[in-house]
């Protein structure tokens, strides 16, 4: 296994010192990296008057992601087992 490795990520002007497995680097350099495009995005959007509400509205928008490909993951896994439970009557229908 490879050695922890000891990286500094910066949100928000707040550095975070993280131990981390090195194979998670890189998506918590792009996943910082997302988070400062999207406070930038909020700031220049809207009327903010605290770090606090963007990172709010940042966690708020990651998280409605995760959420809305779950649901969509949901209803193509339930789309797919229709589709197969069809296939399946006609395979039948053609057996007998």
């Amino acid at each position: 296994m490879a050695e922890p490795l000891k990286i500094k990520i910066s949100i928000a002007d707040r550095v975070y010192p993280l131990t981390i497995n090195p194979s998670q680097e890189e998506g918590l350099r792009l996943a910082s990296k997302r988070i400062e495009e999207m406070i930038k995005k909020f700031e220049q959007s809207y009327a903010v008057r605290d770090k606090q509400d963007v990172l709010a509205m940042c966690a708020l928008q990651f998280a409605a992601q995760v959420e809305q490909k779950e649901i969509d993951r949901n209803s193509d896994t339930q789309q797919t087992e229709s589709r197969l439970a069809a296939l399946d009557r006609m395979l039948q229908e053609q057996l007998t």
